[in-house]
């Protein structure tokens, strides 16, 4: 009897801490939200966006149907942090090379002389694939203005700047959905860590 009662105790003590290991929460989703009549929550989305990348494409919120992607802002002759983002990225790309639910976005903010030929060396230079990495021009406000209103990050012209930009270095994280789920320095190796952790867990979300 005393055996079978010590097995019980065993047993339901394996069931009790089952039942309290912690579940995974969901990454948060940021920007403004808002319910609607039917009492659904509307979150904050990236805007409707049409840029050309490197290789003549039009690029548009279409391109990332069913994608996670991570997207960032920069110039190509940017002194100061670009250099050490897009070494970062490289880190982002290397590791979802061949996984077709992840892709890269970045937006170039000196669209002047980030010509499409310009943005394609750099692409080259890097030795990154177009249909996994797009980098995109455009029409400089328009640019401006999806960084600022929907990707919520800085980028904006300011001549007493090296390279006469201000821009963000956040590498931000954008669901199938297209709503943001975080911010990562993009200068700094833990921060870019933490960003593909989330990534995969974001993968997971969509298994369930």
């Amino acid at each position: 009897m005393r055996v079978i009662i010590v097995l019980y105790l065993v047993l339901f003590v394996a069931i009790t801490a089952c039942d309290q290991q912690p579940k995974e929460e969901k990454l948060k989703i940021y920007g403004r939200s808002e319910v609607s009549d039917a009492g659904d929550t509307i979150y904050h989305k990236i805007a409707d966006f049409k840029f050309v990348d490197q290789d003549s494409a039009w690029v548009t919120p279409e391109t990332f149907e069913g994608k996670v992607y991570v997207a960032d802002f920069f110039f190509t002759s940017c002194p100061t942090i670009c250099p050490i983002m897009k070494t970062q990225m490289l880190r982002v790309y290397d590791k979802y090379e061949t996984n077709p639910e992840v892709m890269i976005l970045s937006h170039s903010i000196d669209p002047k002389h980030d010509t499409v030929a310009v943005l394609k060396e750099f692409a080259e230079r890097l030795g990154v694939k177009s249909d996994k990495w797009h980098f995109i021009t455009g029409e400089k406000d328009d640019i401006f203005k999806l960084g600022q209103t929907s990707y919520m990050v800085a980028a904006t012209e300011d001549g007493s700047e090296p390279g006469g930009y201000v821009h963000s270095g956040a590498f931000i994280l954008v669901d199938k959905e297209r709503r943001i789920r975080g911010f990562y320095d993009g200068t700094v190796a833990e921060q870019v860590d933490k960003l593909m952790t989330d990534i995969d867990k974001l993968l997971k979300e969509y298994e369930k």
